[in-house]
C-alpha cells in the first residue's frame, strides 16, 4: 500500500473489542492507520 492509496470500506476490532468501521471513522475527518504485526510472531 502506497500514500494516498484508496482501500475498501473494512470493520476491525478498537482496544475495547467493538467493531468500528473505517467509514464511520472517516465521518469524523481524516484518520492516520498503523498497522504492525503481533509481537513475537515471524514475519
Amino acid at each position: 500500500m502506497k500514500v494516498g492509496a484508496v482501500v475498501e470500506d473494512f470493520s476491525a476490532l478498537d482496544q475495547n473489542g467493538e467493531s468500528v468501521k473505517l467509514s464511520d471513522l472517516l465521518n469524523t475527518g481524516p484518520i492516520v492507520l498503523y498497522f504492525y504485526i503481533k509481537a513475537k510472531t515471524p514475519g
